[in-house]
């Protein structure tokens, strides 16, 4: 392997190397991943095998592979299909004069397929250890000319790989360990006023793109507004990930805007693996990356593999699409709301408008799985001690007999608390302080001071005010000011059927009852607990806490869901 640590450790994080919103995921819960695949031998090996691009009608695949039979250590290949509901073809080595004995690798093709921009080690005419090349060619028929260096304004004498184009063709993204960054390693971007005109000095993104730790392998989506991109092995990572190298996006609101912080893409992308090296497939998708994970056959280095990014439709949190999300979409008409806001790419285009009524269209009627749904008790058993959650492994045990109402729940069955000392103890669902999420729940009865969801050696979630019968919560980081609860001014405890919520999405804690708002303040943090929940009793179980009453349907969502 090379001289530079970004180097080396680009065959260990891009060939190693998994859209909410994540599954704890993005910021915004807008869409979500679907199963993680394995792209299978054709594609990957027992080498090291990372996707690094596709042509702008999907029928070709570039990747990196260090299989046997290739030029040197590292080489590009190119996978191909008939169309993009083929299967791929068996990947074909670039062959001289883009692979040499060398490591080539990252290759980056541009729109029109007539440039291709990667990286190299150490080959001659070089500026730097490891540097950004791109060969051209006259039409897409044609074989690649031999490559040319971007010279010494884009490279430098540090490692500078993962080139990675606009799709406009103006703008070259890529990772460098030159001395005047913020980390190890950083992003930094190079512009051209036209196809024909030289690059510019390179700009680095800066915070909060860039940290003390390392930013590495950028890819930016069509339009410009999305930035995903991951660590580098070896190197400091990033505050809140799960394990090794990850993978993280940060999005703008327009192509002139600043970045916002970035986020995790969650633990169905990142694993305590290594997971890294984004990219989107051109219709945007699909997410390629490559991992570590199990199941991979390239070693400890690991495989490519693949995960459909999911639109989140399921507006408020109900299970079903509706006419309630179609109600939502027509309030928020020409806003950029961003739970609305889910086409033509699953993270929207910034407007609610026809592409997203097309994209909601699709999904009425229709049974929704949603992977933000981490805990769902539906309450309906006839019989029994377990109540069953069917998004996750959080089963609740039955104490001192709460009894079945099959026939008495506001969908389907329910089940009766007598306000004593029955409740249900679950397994752990969700960890307050991974992030955003829901609580909602249909609840008939109940009595000042008596509690619905708590946690156990933590707080009462969804609780009801003991002075006034109102919905509240004391759900709150703890801090030497001791953070007093959430109470709203509705009752409910009328003996009607409520539909009661606790939302926190990272700045504030929002109660809802029946799909209105009731009751906010700022919250920007919360304290960690992994606890079980209770059911039908306060988290210290003392006498006053135990619901009386119905309580039906309970929704976790690891994401904002605003109820209606």
């Amino acid at each position: 392997m090379m001289g530079s640590a970004l180097s080396r450790s680009r065959f260990v994080s891009l060939s190693t190397v998994v859209i909410l919103m994540a599954t704890a995921g993005i910021a915004h819960a807008d869409f979500t991943f679907g199963e993680v695949i394995h792209l299978g031998p054709v594609i990957n090996g027992p080498a090291g095998d990372a996707v690094t691009c596709f042509s702008a009608d999907g029928l070709e695949m570039y990747f990196d592979s260090h299989r046997a039979g290739g030029h040197g250590g590292w080489d590009i290949y190119v996978a191909r299909r008939q169309t993009v509901d083929d299967g791929w073809s068996a990947p074909v080595n670039l062959g001289p004069p883009v692979n040499t004995t060398h490591n080539d690798y990252c290759a980056s093709i541009s729109a029109n397929g007539l440039e291709l921009y990667f990286s190299s080690d150490n080959r001659p005419g070089g500026v730097g250890g490891a540097d950004t090349w791109v060969a051209r060619r006259a039409t897409i028929e044609d074989q690649w000319g031999t490559p040319t260096n971007l010279g010494s304004l884009v490279n430098s004498t540090s490692a500078d790989i993962g080139p990675r184009l606009s799709l406009n063709g103006l703008e070259l993204y890529f990772s460098s360990e030159r001395p005047d960054g913020h980390g190890s390693a950083d992003i930094w971007v190079t512009t051209r006023a036209t196809m024909d005109d030289p690059w510019t000095a390179p700009v680095n993104l800066g915070p909060p793109v860039n940290s003390e730790a390392s930013e590495c392998y950028p890819f930016l989506s069509a339009d410009g507004l999305l930035l995903l991109f991951s660590e580098n092995d070896g190197s400091p990572l990033r505050p809140g990930g799960h394990g090794d190298i990850d993978n993280w996006a940060a999005r703008r609101a327009s192509v002139s805007d600043p970045w916002e912080t970035p986020v995790n893409l969650g633990p169905v992308v990142n694993t305590p693996s290594l997971d890294g090296g984004p990219v989107l497939s051109p219709d945007e998708c699909t997410l390629y990356f490559s991992s570590a994970r199990s199941g991979n056959l390239g070693g400890m280095w690991g495989d490519t593999w693949e995960a459909a990014l999911v639109p989140i439709v399921d507006f408020d949190g109900d299970g079903q699409v509706d006419g309630m999300e179609v109600l939502r979409m027509t309030d928020y008409w020409g806003t950029a709301d961003s739970l609305c806001d889910i086409g033509p790419m699953p993270w929207g285009d910034g407007t609610v408008d026809v592409e997203d009524v097309k994209i909601l269209a699709d999904y009425i009627g229709l049974d929704v799985v949603d992977a933000t749904l981490v805990a769902h008790w539906a309450l309906d058993e006839t019989e029994g001690d377990i109540a069953y959650d069917s998004a996750g492994d959080n089963d609740g045990a039955l104490v001192n007999g709460p009894a079945w109402a099959p026939q008495g729940g506001i969908v389907n069955g329910a089940l009766r608390f007598d306000g004593v000392d029955d409740h249900v103890v679950t397994e752990p669902a969700l960890n307050p302080a991974d992030g955003p999420f829901s609580v909602l729940a249909w609840i008939q009865g109940g009595a000042p001071g008596q509690v619905v969801i708590s946690q156990a050696d933590g707080a009462n979630w969804l609780t009801i005010d003991a002075a006034a019968g109102t919905l509240a919560t004391e759900l709150a980081p703890v801090q030497r000011t001791k953070v007093p609860p959430l109470v709203s001014d509705v009752i409910v405890t009328d003996g009607i059927w409520h539909r009661v919520a606790l939302v926190w999405d990272g700045v504030a804690r929002s109660l809802y009852v029946d799909g209105a708002l009731v009751a906010q303040d700022e919250l920007s943090s919360q304290t960690a607990n992994r606890g079980g929940l209770y059911i039908g009793c306060g988290a210290d179980q003392t006498p006053g806490t135990f619901f009386a009453g119905l309580i039906d349907d309970i929704r976790i969502y690891n994401r904002t869901v605003q109820p209606q």
